[in-house]
């Protein structure tokens, strides 16, 4: 096993079909810092900072207490995307305001934290979550 690790940083890249809204969105309302912006012909991306990355497997059991816990019933697909921010409930009110769907209001967790679930552009199902000193 390697002193480093072979992968350097965990990408997670989104077609939006409303770029311009999803853009918005996520580095406006959320607070996503702009790394870079590229274009091609009739096309564009652009990369935004969400800070620490990891990737979370979980097998389908487990997701649906998840989705229990947070949300009350199954709800989330093959993929969701959550972000630890510092108040849930105020950034979960922003993103509501900015055209979120909640899904669930910030809700107390057995692993101690507050979490809230909804549904945003570019089709993704985002969980906010802060972590409690108790």
């Amino acid at each position: 096993m390697p002193d480093e690790p072979a992968v350097r940083e965990l990408r997670l890249v989104v077609t939006a079909a409303d770029y311009d809204a999803a853009l918005h969105f996520y580095r406006d309302v959320l607070g996503l810092t702009e790394r870079g912006a590229f274009s091609s012909p009739g096309g564009r991306v652009t990369i935004l900072d969400a800070g620490r990355a990891t990737l979370e497997l979980t097998d389908p059991n487990h997701a649906a207490f998840i989705d229990e816990v947070e949300v009350g019933q199954r709800v989330a697909g093959h993929i969701r995307v959550a972000f630890q921010v510092d108040d849930s409930a105020t950034t979960t009110s922003q993103l509501a305001a900015a055209g979120a769907q909640v899904l669930a209001e910030p809700t107390r967790t057995p692993w101690n934290s507050l979490n809230s679930r909804l549904e945003a552009p570019a089709a993704l199902q985002l969980t906010l979550f802060t972590e409690l000193d108790d």
